[in-house]
């Protein structure tokens, strides 16, 4: 049986008495979690691993090597907790993981990555730079979202994430490039599968979400209130075994597609899967791959597989026994969750594999039995029929606004109970984690009989409405107001008329808020990439370029608000889907792939960025020989974003007044010549009867 520090598998509580004694322990949880994680990374036994794509839908593990470390410095920069960086470029390179919108988003030509002992090097610096930190950082009880304690907790739960999600990849690794170790060792108990059983849950109503005032650390998503009324439903008493789903698999349950849904046949087609990912076939025997070794397929252990394969197994049982089975919804798992009256960190023994507290692998599906159910948490996580999105009530955190915001697509499924490897938050009742349904976690699935449609146990709002996220969808989708011209259609035809382009091969639409100008760009241009900080922006941008339809209230008076809707259809934009990618990023940290454009428009971005001239002596290097840098702004410089020393203009200069178009001037020219400057009005609507109306000069730039 394996052993590790309580310190590095459960979450800190938020709560106490003694502040001397909370540091203490924050401190003890980040350093153990993040020797447990680099102890995983020393059963690879050669360089060349870390950099093979074991997964074809991941980075390969030196990316997730330097991520954990990078999180810390990225988010303490972005808190302003601390003033320095520690590496730029890995602080870039390091930043953001897959987007998993399609089967494949990586291309490895967009990668030149650092040695191992560069990154073991950087972590070094980091850990000792975030160890510093938590010894001097302000300390109050109980700790909250806004203190800097979160922002460590943040990092100690994002990197036991990322220990759960690197074991999967590792798990995919060839056996030569992995030595196994006694800490890591699986379960050696394995026998024939107990017949499954059937028990009776009584339904009822149930309220879901995290109060604001709990005792552990929570991720965004958890916060808020959901009820849901559930109706009496049956649930299998184990979660499904390799000896259960054996049988779907002889029965040709990967052949008929009558049993997939139309996302499972095409995930069928793409990967020709003909069993579950870690099932090995040698010999006319199967096997199946654990951590660092393989075994002959233990028919008692739960079966590991995405959430396609789960719901065709229901679709293909409920077709055997004419009984509606589907996977459980996330309500009807926390009726489960109930029979089990204790939780984690309170927990003295840990009642299930998981916390890593008994093996470093899946084991028997009968071995841990509360309440009549077994497994109700740990082992495996479990899929669910449940898309993730927000509760009623949801709030992004300042610090990490993409966390949760771009799963809410309805293609992302729950997974709840955790698995053998869970710690932290992952263990908590009140976790909620989702994957795209064609991604492989530690994951399996138990099934329950039920008539009712999962649709009905609950209302979700459907319309957007964060007041400053509506705001802006109005500004770039909404009514022309007072005769003035929508700012993102006619900046984007004014910039038009005064430039002759040789190519429209390729724009950037820098500072793209919700992605009006992309959508206008790609009128002209053959590919447009839409960028902002903000992934709440983002998100909105994304969801209408893939739903085709973005809904949200704009507030008429006092508690009063108005609904809108707009198209792709009706904005003319239906053929414009594959022309325009949005993304995440800093227009002072580009990524490297982020280049070759004939033209970078940058709007209203210039006088919010922390330092622009950063931005503008670095985008030449991305615009081609004779391509053209617009950019409009109001000139409306306030320090909250950009220290004074950095202002482009509109002070005093040697006594004499300079203005933010002698600065452009001055760091543009020589780089590129004036072609012309225009004024562009805007106005932007904040209640029925209150508006802003700005100007913004545009002024635009060829490359020399």
């Amino acid at each position: 049986m394996v052993h590790f520090p309580t310190a590095a598998t459960r979450s800190v509580l938020l709560t106490g008495s003694s502040e001397q004694a909370k540091r203490q322990a924050l401190k003890a949880a980040f350093n153990q979690t993040w020797e447990v994680y680099e102890s995983l990374f020393s059963l690879i036994n050669n360089h060349q691993a870390f950099y093979k794509k074991a997964e074809p839908l991941r980075h390969p593990l030196i990316f997730y090597f330097g991520h954990t470390a990078v999180f810390y410095i990225n988010k303490l920069k972005l808190g302003k907790y601390i003033d320095r960086r520690l590496n730029a470029h890995f602080e870039s390179m390091f930043a953001i993981g897959v987007d998993e919108m399609s089967w494949d988003d990586l291309n490895d030509a967009h990668y030149d990555w650092p040695s191992v002992d560069d990154v073991r090097n950087y972590r070094d610096q980091v850990k000792s730079t975030v160890s510093q930190f938590i010894d001097t950082m302000p300390l109050s009880l109980p700790i909250k979202e806004d203190d800097p304690a979160w922002v460590i907790l943040m990092g100690i739960e994002h990197e036991r994430i990322h220990l759960e999600t690197t074991s999967v990849i590792i798990r995919q690794l060839p056996l030569s490039d992995l030595t196994p170790s006694p800490q890591w060792a699986p379960c050696e108990e394995a026998g024939d599968a107990p017949e499954n059983q059937l028990i009776a849950i009584s339904g009822r109503k149930i309220t879901l979400g995290k109060q604001v005032g709990a005792d552990t650390y929570g991720w965004d998503n958890e916060y808020g209130v959901q009820q849901y009324k559930v109706d009496d439903f049956k649930t299998s008493k184990y979660l499904v075994s390799n000896q259960e789903f054996l049988e779907f698999v002889k029965d040709g349950g990967y052949q008929q597609e009558r049993y997939w849904s139309e996302e499972g046949v095409a995930w069928l087609q793409y990967t020709q899967a003909q069993m579950p990912r870690f099932w090995v076939e040698r010999d006319g025997l199967l096997l199946q791959r654990n951590l660092c070794s393989e075994m002959p397929l233990p028919l008692n252990w739960p079966v590991e597989i995405n959430q396609l394969e789960a719901k065709a197994f229901c679709n293909w049982k409920a077709d055997k026994e004419q009984l509606p089975v589907r996977l459980p919804t996330e309500a009807e798992w926390s009726l489960l969750r109930q029979c089990l009256n204790t939780a984690s960190p309170a927990w003295q023994e840990v009642p299930g594999n998981t916390e890593l507290a008994y093996f470093a692998s899946s084991c028997p599906v009968d071995r841990f039995e509360h309440n009549g159910l077994c497994d109700i948490i740990g082992n495996v996580w479990q899929w669910t029929e449940t898309a993730i999105d927000g509760f009623q009530g949801f709030k992004v955190h300042p610090l990490y606004d993409d966390f949760s915001t771009p799963t809410f697509d309805g293609k992302h499924n729950l997974m709840k109970g955790g698995s053998w490897i869970s710690t932290g938050n992952e263990t908590i009742p009140e976790s909620r984690y989702a994957f795209r349904r064609h991604f492989y976690q530690h994951a399996g699935f138990r099934y329950v009989i039920s008539k009712q449609d999962p649709e009905s146990m609950t209302h979700l709002n459907i319309y957007e409405t964060n007041e400053l996220i509506a705001q802006y969808l109005e500004f770039h989708y909404g009514n022309q107001y007072f005769n003035v011209p929508n700012f993102c259609v006619n900046g984007v035809s004014q910039c038009m008329q005064e430039i002759s382009l040789h190519h429209t091969h390729r724009a950037l639409d820098i500072g793209c808020s919700v992605g009006r100008a992309s959508f206008e760009l790609a009128k002209i241009f053959d590919h447009v990439d839409g960028i902002d900080f903000s992934a709440r922006f983002i998100q909105q941008a994304y969801s209408l370029l893939e739903q085709g339809e973005k809904r949200y209230t704009i507030p008429t008076e006092g508690d009063l608000v108005e609904f809108k809707s707009v198209t792709l259809n009706d904005l003319g934009y239906r053929n414009l889907k594959d022309k325009i990618h949005f993304s995440q990023g800093d227009a002072c940290n580009l990524k490297p792939q982020f280049s070759n454009y004939d033209l970078v428009y940058a709007s209203n971005l210039l006088d919010r960025l922390a330092d622009p001239i950063v931005f503008l002596t670095s985008i030449a290097d991305r615009i081609t020989e004779g391509g053209y840098l617009v950019m409009t702004s109001p000139y409306t410089w306030l320090e909250e974003y950009t220290p004074k020393d950095k202002w482009l203009g509109g002070i005093k200069v040697n006594g004499e007044n300079f203005t933010t178009l002698d600065g452009l001037t001055e760091t543009l020219i020589p780089h590129f010549e004036l072609i012309a400057v225009k004024e562009i009005p805007f106005v932007i609507r904040e209640t029925k009867r209150k508006f802003q109306h700005t100007v913004s000069e545009m002024t635009i730039w060829r490359k020399r």
